[in-house]
């Protein structure tokens, strides 16, 4: 009778709509456990929460009631009492995959990756018959640089359900990075079939392939035509246009469309040169020969930091080195940036500021190696070297020399104007805001250009230099004196870096799969007209642009 089954627990497993199963309840808690998922598919956060708070007050050690609670927290952008709701779920009941996950994803926001590595690890085996939580513990796997370990989660994602868009785009993306070209190529046409007016999805399918004929690109002229959007919500379409129609050869419009797309972000971001300008005097200021001085004895791996501009040759570099058998890739960290930030005790919304480099300028400089290594942990295997490469590290050199003595360091150049305008034509999305001008490129590469003299004056033959144009046209020559200012033995290896099957997240993660070639050399010539006034800039300040 009714009355009965109101005092029993209710035996069956609830299957919920995002696929995890819940241990029994009572059939009052079952109803409220259903109404707040469906609220959570409607992103009825009120109402997610007060069924949450209607769990808890029936039954206090319910682990659905905070799981319920975790994602409107969550949802409210209130991290601490999210990950103290999903801990609370796993203190009871260890199995809930579903609050792994979660808390795993909220740890990586925060940059705990050694904690996200060991609940994913711990709890990725779980999850065959959950696409949601397949794709979003891969989508975290990628967050903290371990695309290799995302892709068979994305795949299998993929595999449960295979219309939906967003595991779509998540194992297209993942694809690039672990060097599955032609799976990432067919999944962005299926996502381009289903809504052509995707503009990301256009520009990440233009990135793949050379562009041999306009249909393309008569179809993202149409999408502009037909959409009048602002010019800020074009950026995508307008980099892709600008990419294929060089592919072509058309040079002046490419062009027309790379000064659209930098011209747009430039409308909507919040940004001044002189920002980026002041940290690097600062820097130069901080990280002078006196200061370098160090008794600093670290214990553990030796780090080779490979620096430069984007866009420079530095993932090239990487992967030659990275080939090397005493040598492991951990490719781009902000774990440098985040020991100093987190050292200084500012707070800012900026990632790093010179006020940042003042608070910790006078610090034992144990303290940026432990930091360094400590978040870095998870990542390491069994060599004695292993390489970070992050362009922008070149910021944080003296800070890497002062904690490893012994330390070699690699800065990558490249022609100036090259350098520039394969900035300007990139994507960053938010990042490296100075490249969407013209101008700004040009004042900060001179100012990058007082910085680089700097490293070398004051790091002398621990800065081992490579420049590009040289490495690309005497690849084994370069690789040889490279390895050899690292202390290493040459390896034929080094020499075959593009079957390195290692996964890259970088901008350059679709060239790093091809060999050495010198395409890329003296490519700005082919816009010398429209690049005349970045070329007078540098030129004026005594930089040779040939």
């Amino acid at each position: 009778c009714r009355s009965c089954a109101a005092q029993q627990y209710t035996k069956r497993l609830i299957h919920t709509p995002i696929g995890v199963r819940l241990l029994p309840m009572t059939p009052e808690i079952a109803n409220l456990s259903n109404a707040a998922r469906q609220a959570i598919a409607r992103r009825d956060w009120a109402t997610v929460t007060a069924c949450a708070n209607g769990i808890l007050q029936r039954s206090p050690n319910e682990a659905e009631g905070f799981f319920l609670l975790g994602m409107a927290e969550k949802a409210a952008e209130r991290p601490r009492n999210a990950v103290e709701a999903f801990e609370k779920v796993l203190g009871i009941d260890p199995d809930r995959y579903d609050a792994a996950v979660e808390l795993a994803s909220q740890h990586s926001m925060a940059r705990r990756n050694a904690l996200v590595a060991e609940l994913l690890e711990r709890y990725a085996p779980a999850l065959d018959n959950s696409p949601r939580y397949l794709d979003l513990a891969g989508t975290v796997y990628t967050q903290i640089g371990l695309p290799e370990k995302a892709w068979p989660l994305f795949v299998k994602a993929n595999e449960l359900q295979d219309n939906i868009p967003l595991f779509q785009a998540n194992l297209a993306a993942c694809a690039v990075f672990v060097g599955e070209i032609d799976v990432a190529k067919e999944t962005y046409r299926k996502l381009l079939d289903r809504t052509p007016q995707h503009q990301r999805n256009h520009y990440e399918l233009a990135r793949l392939e050379r562009a041999t004929d306009r249909d393309h690109i008569d179809e993202m002229e149409a999408i502009l035509a037909a959409t009048d959007l602002p010019v800020e919500r074009n950026v995508f379409l307008y980099f892709a246009l600008g990419k294929e129609y060089e592919d072509l050869g058309e040079w002046d419009k490419s062009f027309d469309f790379y000064e659209r797309g930098g011209d747009a972000v430039m409308r909507v971001a919040d940004y001044a040169i002189e920002t980026d300008v002041a940290i690097i005097d600062k820097v130069i200021d901080v990280c002078s020969a006196d200061w370098l001085q160090s008794d600093a004895k670290p214990e553990g791996k030796t780090p080779i930091f490979v620096v430069g501009l984007p866009r420079t040759g530095t993932t090239l570099t990487e992967r030659i080195i990275g080939s090397h058998s005493l040598v492991q890739s951990v490719g781009e960290t902000e774990f440098a940036q985040m020991a100093i930030r987190r050292a200084s005790g500012v707070q800012s919304p900026e990632k790093m500021t010179p006020e940042m480099l003042d608070a910790v300028r006078d610090l034992d400089i144990s303290f940026f190696s432990s930091a360094y290594l400590d978040a870095l942990s998870y990542r390491l295997k069994e060599q004695p070297y292993f390489i970070e490469k992050l362009p922008f590290n070149v910021l944080y050199l003296g800070f890497v020399a002062k904690a490893w003595p012994d330390a070699p360091m690699v800065l990558l150049r490249r022609n100036p104007m090259d350098s520039c305008f394969s900035m300007y034509k990139q994507v960053f999305t938010w990042a490296y805001k100075f490249s969407y001008s013209l101008e700004n490129l040009g004042t900060y590469y001179i100012a990058y250009e007082r910085l680089c003299r700097h490293w070398q004056e004051v790091l002398g033959d621990r800065l081992v230099v490579v420049d590009y144009e040289t490495l690309v046209a005497n690849q084994e020559q370069e690789t040889r004196r490279l390895l050899d200012g690292l202390g290493l033995e040459f390896e034929d290896a080094c020499l075959g870096f593009d079957k390195n099957a290692a996964p890259s997240a970088t901008a350059s993660s679709i060239q790093v799969r091809e060999k050495v070639h010198t395409r890329s050399v003296g490519k700005w010539k082919r816009f010398e007209q429209h690049l005349a006034p970045l070329r007078r800039q540098l030129e004026q300040a005594g930089i040779d642009v040939e």
